[in-house]
């Protein structure tokens, strides 16, 4: 999560693309639409792993876009393939 988080922040789309599950993996990430977002911080709140395969992360990022404070909050999906994590999704509350 501390990876992909610090890939937002540098714009780093293909290393985004890359450990993103290729099932819900978008075929373009445009982080142009996020040029004005300046990120302020993570806080992973809990992290779970339910077996070898799935885990469960729960963080908060706060970032600011035109000067107005914003967080995303959000459970994330992982999971494990060939030794490797991957994103599949996330529930944003």
């Amino acid at each position: 999560m501390r990876s992909r988080y610090s890939a937002y922040v540098l714009g780093l789309a293909p290393y985004l693309l890359a450990t993103w599950h290729a099932s819900t993996r978008p075929a373009v990430l445009n982080l142009a639409d996020e040029a004005g977002t300046k990120w302020l911080g993570l806080e992973v709140k809990r992290h779970q792993q339910q077996d070898e395969l799935h885990a469960t992360v729960e963080f908060v990022a706060r970032y600011r876009i035109a000067g107005r404070g914003q967080r995303l909050h959000e459970v994330s999906s992982f999971v494990r393939e060939d030794g490797r994590w991957y994103y599949v999704d996330g529930d944003v509350s």
